[in-house]
């Protein structure tokens, strides 16, 4: 059973450009997505329903994409 997580790391430029790439290419090619976000490697199936969030408010905005699935196998 998985334990709840709420997790957010920054990274540098070359990185973020690294591994969006990466993510743009599963995602032509139909395919699962994996990144190790602070040491625990993430599967995003191919299924996974990915949206755009947009939040603003206290004189800050923010802008998320999100991707969410079922942990099935």
């Amino acid at each position: 059973m998985a334990t709840n997580r709420d997790v957010t790391k920054s990274y540098s430029d070359s990185q973020h450009i690294e591994k969006l790439e990466r993510l743009v290419a599963c995602m032509k090619e139909g395919k699962a997505f994996e990144i190790q976000i602070d040491n625990e490697r993430i599967r995003v199936p191919e299924r996974a329903e990915f949206s755009i969030e947009h939040e603003r408010g206290d004189g800050m905005e923010e802008l998320e994409f999100q991707f969410r699935w079922t942990m099935e196998d």
